[in-house]
C-alpha cells in the first residue's frame, strides 16, 4: 500500500467515524426512567379501543363544529377527564366557549348553528407551575353529509384518544407523588376541520400567557398507515420538531431511541413538501407565535375525509405505541431542569 492510498483510506475511515458519531448524538439512548415506563404502561390497547369506538360512534353524528353531536362529544371528553381525576382548568367546567362569529369561515362557506367548545383539562406542576406544556388534538370532524355519518375514527378520534390516555397517565403519576415539575394543559380543539378555528381562537384569546407555553405536542391522525407506508406498522411522521427548537427535535429522537423505537419519518417536515402539513393542523397557531411544536401524524390514507374512516380499521397496537412516544417526550419536557430553548426562527 503506497502512502497516497494509505492516507486516502485513513481519511475515509475518519470521515465514516465522524458520521456515525453525528448520528448517534441525536438518536443515542438515555438511561431508562422506570417511573416514566410505569405510567406509560397505563396506556393500553383496551383503553384505546373503548375511547376510539366511542368517539367514532354514530351517536356523536360526526362531531361537526357547533352541532349536537360535537357538543355530546365535548361532554363525553369532560366526563372522561373528570372520572380519571384530571382537573378542569376553568372554575365551573372544562369548556372554553367560542362564539359563532369566531367559527365562521367564509372561504370554506362554513357557519355553525351554535357556538362551540374547546375542552381544557389541567395538571399543575409541582416546581415550575407557571411553565406549561400543551398536549392537544382536535376532536371535531365532518358531521353528516347526504345522510351519511363521517365517523372520523382516525381523523381525529385517534389523536383525541391519545390525549386522554396521556392525561390519565400523568394524573395517576401525580396521585402517586410523581407529578410533573411543569404544568400540563390538555386541549381538545373544535373547528380544526373548518380552518383551525378552535386553536386560532385559543391563541387569540389566551387563557394563560402564551409566553408561559414551553411547547405544544399536537396529535392528529395516529391510528392508521398512510399511502406511503402501506405495510409499515412501526413508523410515525414527525413534523415541525426542528422548526423552532433543535432541543425539542433531539429530545423527541432520544425518547424514541430509548423507549418506543418507531421509524421517525421526516418527509412531510421538508419545506419543499407540497402537502404543507406543517400548516394544516392546530399546532401551527402555536408555531406562528414562536412556540416550539411537534405534529405527530400517520399520513393520509384511502379513507381520509370519507364515511369509511371507521373505528374497526384503527390499528390499536400502533396507536398505543405512537401515544407512548408522545407521553415519553411530554414526560421529559415537563420534568427536565431547563425550559426548551427556542434557537431557530422558522414559523413558515
Amino acid at each position: 500500500m503506497n502512502k497516497i492510498t494509505f492516507f486516502l483510506l485513513l481519511s475515509f475511515i475518519l470521515i465514516g467515524c465522524k458520521s456515525k458519531k453525528e448520528v448517534s448524538t441525536t438518536t443515542s439512548k438515555l438511561k431508562k426512567d422506570k417511573t416514566a415506563i410505569k405510567y406509560a404502561n397505563t396506556i393500553t390497547v383496551d383503553d384505546a379501543e373503548e375511547l376510539v369506538f366511542t368517539l367514532a360512534s354514530e351517536k356523536f353524528e360526526g362531531r361537526s363544529t357547533g352541532e349536537k353531536g360535537q357538543k355530546k362529544a365535548a361532554k363525553y371528553l369532560a366526563y372522561k377527564y373528570g372520572i380519571n381525576g384530571i382537573p378542569k382548568f376553568f372554575e365551573k367546567n372544562y369548556f372554553q366557549t367560542i362564539p359563532i362569529e369566531n367559527l365562521t369561515n367564509k372561504r370554506r362557506k362554513f357557519t355553525p348553528s351554535h357556538p362551540s367548545e374547546n375542552v381544557v383539562a389541567f395538571i399543575e406542576g409541582t416546581e415550575k407551575p407557571e411553565e406549561i406544556l400543551i398536549i392537544s388534538s382536535h376532536y371535531d370532524h365532518m358531521g353528516i353529509k347526504d345522510g351519511e355519518v363521517y365517523l372520523g375514527a382516525d381523523d381525529n378520534a385517534s389523536g383525541t384518544t391519545a390525549v386522554l390516555e396521556i392525561a390519565q397517565a400523568f394524573a395517576k403519576a401525580k396521585k402517586d407523588g410523581h407529578g410533573p415539575k411543569r404544568s400540563i394543559m390538555f386541549v381538545n380543539f373544535t373547528g380544526e376541520e373548518r380552518g383551525l378555528l378552535g386553536s386560532k381562537y385559543f391563541v387569540a384569546n389566551p387563557i394563560i400567557p402564551l409566553k408561559n407555553v414551553v411547547a405544544n405536542l399536537n396529535i392528529d391522525m395516529i391510528g392508521r398507515m398512510g399511502y406511503e407506508h402501506p405495510e409499515d406498522d412501526n413508523y410515525v411522521y414527525v413534523i415541525g420538531a426542528d422548526r423552532l427548537s433543535t432541543e425539542l427535535h433531539d429530545l423527541n429522537e432520544r425518547m424514541n431511541a430509548t423507549y418506543t423505537k418507531l421509524d421517525l419519518d421526516y418527509k412531510y417536515n421538508e419545506k419543499s413538501d407540497p402537502n404543507r402539513f406543517y400548516k394544516r393542523s392546530d399546532h401551527y397557531n402555536f408555531a406562528k407565535n414562536g412556540i416550539p411544536i411537534i405534529f405527530y401524524f400517520n399520513g393520509v390514507h384511502e379513507d381520509y375525509h370519507k364515511p369509511s374512516d371507521t373505528p374497526d380499521k384503527i390499528l390499536l397496537d400502533l396507536l398505543v405505541k405512537r401515544t407512548k412516544l408522545v407521553f415519553h417526550t411530554a414526560w421529559e419536557i415537563a420534568n427536565r431542569k431547563d425550559r426548551l430553548v427556542v434557537d431557530v426562527t422558522d414559523t413558515e
